[in-house]
């Protein structure tokens, strides 16, 4: 089992610096046992100056306040604040290269009936890339991501991701890396927990918004390709789409960007180190740690 923290980790909770070990969540909290509450998913990284930066640390704030508005759970914090707590917490765990969890819960109510209040913890740990370095085999998973007439699909909520479980964990069990899913309408929609793209003739196509998390590492990657001169498409697509393409990729705060192998056992057209895709891999882990040098070098090829 891994384990996140130990005897001197610190947390952040509910307005006090405290010891991981020693905090308490009411049992009886509407988060617990109706999956009610937000969280973001945020890295830390150290800089090629040697300073620890947190990536994108307003907008993951900003979207974990809209997230709580799309559940009506209160939220009395600004991003300011949180983002020093969470360089606190960071410096009081001696951390550089981070991931971090913030979460907003509910206290104890066994009903189905709106809080007063809200609860946080931000926690910290170091973590490799969610899904590993190597290319991922990929399978189409027989769950569909939940229609958005159904939940609010733009949040990050907790509950949403008992579907996110189950498709990695069918994915997992017949040997695959992780998992693909599909919307209610058969098309593309993205990972358990991370966006997704796939290229065809150097152009890039993804997943429009609408029944897919907006992705902050998503919007990095679209951020890249107009900077690296790469088309990207939004829209509609289908697993055929991808069966036949050149190369694909998931993103994500978590996975970072990584490559697919195969789909349903199917590889690709190209190598991935001559793809467009390797070179916004490329491009977002430098941007992360702000090697500006490095990229210019690996996208030109001087050694």
């Amino acid at each position: 089992m891994a384990s996140y923290y130990d005897n001197n980790t610190v947390i952040y909770h509910n307005g006090a610096f405290v010891k991981a070990a020693d905090a308490k969540m009411d049992l009886y909290s509407q988060s617990l046992h109706y999956g009610y509450s937000v969280f973001e998913g945020i890295r830390s990284y150290r800089t090629a100056d040697g300073e620890t930066k947190i990536f994108k640390v307003k907008e993951h704030y900003d979207r974990l306040q809209a997230s709580a508005a799309a559940l009506n759970l209160p939220y009395t914090w600004n991003t300011q604040e949180l983002t020093d707590i969470t360089y606190e917490v960071l410096n009081r765990n001696g951390l550089g290269d981070a991931y971090i969890r913030p979460v907003i819960y509910a206290p104890a109510n066994m009903s189905f009936n709106p809080n007063a209040e809200s609860l946080i913890v931000i926690e910290a740990w170091e973590m490799a890339p969610f899904l590993g370095e190597k290319l991922l085999r990929v399978t189409v998973s027989s769950f569909q991501r939940p229609n958005p007439k159904g939940f609010k699909i733009h949040a990050k909520a907790a509950g949403h991701y008992v579907n996110s479980i189950l498709a990695s964990q069918e994915a997992k069990g017949k040997g695959y890396d992780e998992a693909l899913l599909l919307d209610m309408n058969d098309k593309i929609a993205e990972a358990p927990g991370a966006n997704v793209f796939f290229e065809k003739a150097g152009v890039l196509y993804t997943p429009a918004l609408g029944n897919i998390l907006p992705g902050i590492t998503r919007a990095t990657v679209l951020e890249l390709c107009d900077e690296l001169n790469i088309r990207v498409v939004e829209g509609q697509f289908t697993q055929q789409d991808l069966y036949g393409a050149d190369a694909a990729f998931f993103c994500g705060t978590a996975a970072e960007v990584v490559g697919f192998q195969s789909l349903d056992d199917v590889g690709f057209a190209m190598p991935w180190e001559e793809t467009q895709s390797r070179l916004v891999q490329i491009a977002y882990k430098n941007l992360v740690v702000e090697n500006k040098t490095e990229l210019v070098n690996e996208i030109t090829g001087i050694e």
